[in-house]
């Protein structure tokens, strides 16, 4: 990767505050990723990734660091969808994304979509280290090109522990030098936008989810762990939403 592009690091740390609430001791942003505090519903902290620039281009790299304390509950969003765009400096960007999730606390992970523009070529990671009794629900969302444009090359990888046991590791790999049948029956059959919908509570351990298809591109998968997975494909963002907002819905 070229060393020329922007870094970006953003940092959050949510606390109980012994009131019945959450605290944030840390909310800490800098370069294009700005952090803000919104109001929020309940006990739980909300916290809105706001761009301040558009990104990631080619040579960027952006992390988001969550942890989520012991008996706390942190929603965190972003405020408009990820654009990630081919820019001056060669090689691939990079947005890696580290959640940690304690005993007794709660994260919801629920960014906007994540939009591949032709030329771009981005690596995206995401790992989640949710603790036997913490709670997690974690949506991703990308989509391949904008209107009437070509994707560009987007690799995304996965990976989800509980407990210290992995109970997810998956990589999807579209767009232009991606490994052959990445848009065929077997994968994406077409489609332009595809998401994953994972789910992490400890009453899963007693009775897990029981896999089956829930809408035509769409399906739940029980996962070796207290946890679900739904996978759905869809021609656009707003179809894919809807998909991912039935599937959470029917989880509860």
């Amino acid at each position: 990767m070229n060393t020329a592009g922007v870094r970006s690091v953003a940092r959050v740390v949510a606390r109980d505050d012994g009131r019945g609430g959450t605290a944030l001791p840390v909310l800490a942003s800098d370069g294009p990723l700005a952090l803000r505090r919104t109001r929020a519903t309940g006990a739980g902290a909300r916290v809105m990734l706001v761009g301040a620039m558009s990104g990631p281009l080619g040579g960027d790299h952006f992390t988001v660091h969550a942890r989520v304390e012991a008996g706390a509950t942190l929603s965190l969003g972003s405020a408009a969808a990820t654009l990630a765009l081919p820019g001056q400096a060669k090689g691939e960007a990079r947005y890696d994304v580290r959640l940690d999730v304690a005993d007794h606390a709660e994260l919801h992970w629920l960014p906007e979509q994540l939009i591949s523009a032709q030329g771009s070529d981005l690596y995206v990671t995401t790992r989640a280290e949710v603790a036997a009794t913490a709670r997690l629900v974690l949506r991703e969302e990308q989509v391949l090109g904008r209107a009437g444009e070509r994707p560009g090359r987007l690799t995304s990888r996965l990976t989800v522990r509980v407990a210290g046991r992995l109970v997810l590791d998956q990589e999807l790999a579209c767009g232009p030098g991606a490994p052959a049948g990445w848009d065929g029956p077997a994968g994406l059959g077409g489609h332009r936008a595809v998401g994953q919908l994972v789910v992490v509570r400890p009453e899963f351990a007693a009775e897990p989810v029981a896999g089956r298809m829930l809408a035509e591109g769409a399906a739940l998968m029980p996962l070796a762990g207290p946890a679900a997975l739904v996978t759905a494909v869809a021609p656009d963002a707003l179809r894919l939403r809807r998909l991912l907002d039935e599937a959470l819905t029917l989880l509860g």
